[in-house]
């Protein structure tokens, strides 16, 4: 990591607050409202996100619900793509498609428009936390389903202990700016 993007990371990194106990006894949440709320760190957070992927042709962001909506979208227009949310059951007004996964504390399902994507569209799944690894396989599982394909993973933070990102796709961009 250059000398730049490292004092980037800890300035944002510094602006992510630990709630114990939400959303359960023993969980210790990762609150990015105060890097939304300060203006440099929100348009940092946003630049850095957007940089690995430039010249990667991405036709889609894929953002997880709900927090994958807060940059996903700020990625999907610096990289000149579209955005596509994945939602949890029953938000969608369209044909969906759904796929189910284990969270760090239950499971959950998450949906997508059946029509969000067309073969061969290549695309980034973004979060902007990785724990398990849960959800964005079943994110990737719901891009494939559709025909497209992952090109990269984007995340704000990485629970780095859970280890995660190895139940993704191998042989992908991973990006993560901050390891906890």
């Amino acid at each position: 990591m250059d000398a730049v993007k490292e004092s980037i990371v800890k300035l944002l990194e510094s602006h992510i607050r630990n709630v114990p106990d939400f959303p359960k006894t023993g969980i210790q949440f990762k609150d990015i409202t105060p890097l939304l709320k300060n203006p440099d760190t929100l348009e940092l957070t946003s630049q850095v996100l957007a940089r690995p992927f430039r010249h990667s042709n991405i036709d889609h962001v894929i953002g997880l619900e709900s927090r994958g909506f807060l940059f996903g979208t700020n990625l999907a227009q610096d990289l000149h793509a579209g955005f596509v949310p994945i939602r949890k059951p029953d938000k969608l007004p369209a044909e969906v498609i759904s796929s189910s996964y284990e969270l760090e504390y239950g499971t959950d399902t998450i949906e997508m428009h059946a029509d969000a994507l067309s073969e061969g569209d290549r695309v980034i799944i973004h979060d902007d936390l990785i724990a398990t690894g849960g959800s964005a396989k079943a994110a990737t599982e719901l891009v494939e389903k559709l025909g497209a394909v992952v090109v990269g993973y984007s995340f704000i933070i990485e629970l780095a202990a859970l280890q995660g990102k190895d139940i993704l796709k191998p042989d992908t961009d991973i990006d993560i700016l901050v390891s906890i």
